[in-house]
């Protein structure tokens, strides 16, 4: 049983409703943020109607703001945003999706100046708007709404989807749209597609840069845009309605022979019960980087020659992705389909393949990972002048994997990496450094014999020797 000092929601309970009415005053004040939550919270105890009220004030002051919010000060703005999403859903959905639906609308039109003035490079704020995309299909859902109304306000929407926040909107709407909706919906793509955009006089054309055909102008950009919309949307519409054609029809011929878009037409048919179709899109994409792994175009493969029942030729297209870019995932499918005792012979001559793949690296995080940490620690002890301490993020796992059975092995990574950073005075890597000196430390007395490497005692002597004026690497360590 917890303590009754413990923070949780039945100790704070007994302290009582005024106790804790009394809590909430003091520590809200001075705080704006907690004092929006707690009028939230009144507001949706009062009526549905009133937190209604109490969201669409503060959208309203959340639109008007013009200061910018930097990376420091961005967690205020992403607390803010959740909790009027989440009040929308939680305190009015329920009662009233209708007034839920039109402020989830309202919330997403701040996307445009919200993103205007924040740094959103960790993505958190877009996640919280993508979050509002997912709501407005499940309220729309409940409102039971006009089709086309619905379909108006979306197309709205998409054609001032200048941040990428109404992306997926067309696909969580499809239940609330059916069939009418969507098709009204594609009626005024098409139109807009239709429309002649007016060419601005040469002269009134603003220049925005230079490419080597000349002059790029902004209508340009713009008009490329809008025509990217448009495309985008029509096979959004063609998805939902299930109209593989439809979908095919909104990319060029060219543009088909790509391996990535081949794959897309794939899956489509392949789903419509059009295999032959399917694979026939597949062999006709142009792979234009010789060796470069397409693994999506390689994956719609292996499945149109599952549907039409050529299971030695996907078996062979498997092993083929296998041996060309060392996918474990693609030797894994391969062995699973093998019958008993078979695929532990062709297991091992899969690593037999594996442990002279060039490059080395490649060979060594296949090893490690699938695990076979035996063949791993072989190759380590055999290759480890070609180790570039450079690749912590290879040499780490490595390492972790090698430690118990292997632990000369596990050495060598480890020193590899220590080498680099000292070497190279990669002064913030030197915690991780100092870590993993002392797991060679650790290790040391677990290796019966170095053979031709150094001892534990005497690469410590070298690297003091090289290196032992870089105390802020030295102070770290006990």
């Amino acid at each position: 049983m917890a303590p009754k000092n413990t923070l949780n929601a039945q100790n704070l309970e007994a302290l009582g409703a005024k106790r804790l009415a009394e809590l909430l005053i003091d520590i809200s004040s001075g705080d704006a943020a907690a004092k929006r939550r707690l009028r939230l919270a009144l507001a949706g105890a009062q009526s549905p109607a009133d937190a209604a009220r109490e969201i669409r004030k503060r959208l309203t002051a959340i639109s008007r703001s013009r200061s910018f919010v930097d990376w420091q000060n961005r967690r205020a703005l992403v607390e803010d945003l959740e909790t009027q999403r989440r009040a929308i859903v939680e305190h009015v959905g329920k009662a009233d999706p209708k007034e839920a639906l039109d402020l989830m609308w309202r919330f997403m039109a701040l996307s445009s100046s919200v993103f205007t003035r924040c740094d959103d490079s960790s993505g958190t704020v877009i996640e919280i708007i993508h979050d509002g995309v997912s709501d407005l299909g499940r309220l729309a859902e409940a409102a039971e709404g006009d089709s086309q109304e619905l379909a108006d306000r979306a197309f709205e929407a998409l054609i001032a989807n200048d941040y990428g926040e109404f992306d997926g909107l067309i696909a969580t709407l499809r239940p609330a749209l059916g069939n009418e909706g969507l098709q009204h919906l594609k009626q005024r793509f098409v139109a807009l597609s239709k429309e002649q955009i007016r060419k601005a006089p040469e002269q009134e054309r603003r220049k925005i840069g230079w490419a080597a055909s000349g002059p790029i102008y902004e209508d340009e950009i713009a008009d490329r845009h809008r025509a990217r919309v448009i495309e985008g949307a029509l096979r959004d519409i063609a998805d939902a309605l299930g109209d593989v054609d439809a979908f095919i029809a909104q990319y060029d011929p060219e543009t088909r022979k790509v391996p990535r878009i081949a794959a897309e037409i794939s899956g489509r048919l392949l789903a419509a019960g059009r295999a032959a179709e399917a694979l026939t899109a597949l062999e006709a994409a142009e792979h234009r980087r010789a060796g470069w792994p397409e693994l999506e175009w390689e994956d719609a493969r292996i499945a149109a020659l599952d549907a039409l029942d050529r299971r030695d030729d996907a078996q062979a297209a498997r092993w083929s992705c296998f041996e060309r870019f060392l996918s474990a995932r693609h030797l894994r499918d391969y062995l699973k389909r093998l019958p008993d005792f078979d695929d532990v012979e062709a297991e091992s001559r899969a690593l037999d393949f594996a442990e002279s793949f060039e490059p080395f690296s490649a060979a060594l995080s296949f090893l490690a990972a699938w695990p076979a940490p035996d063949r791993a620690a072989k190759l380590v002890l055999a290759r480890a002048e070609k180790f570039d301490g450079d690749r912590y993020e290879l040499l780490t796992p490595v390492a972790e994997v090698l430690a118990g059975k292997h632990p000369l092995a596990a050495t060598l990574a480890l020193r590899a990496m220590i080498e680099f950073s000292l070497d190279h005075g990669r002064s913030s890597r030197y915690k991780h450094t100092a870590r993993h000196f002392q797991e060679c430390t650790g290790l040391a007395p677990t290796i019966p014999d170095f053979g031709q490497h150094e001892t534990h005692e005497a690469f410590v002597a070298r690297m003091r020797g090289k290196h032992g004026k870089k105390s802020s690497f030295w102070n770290l360590l006990p």
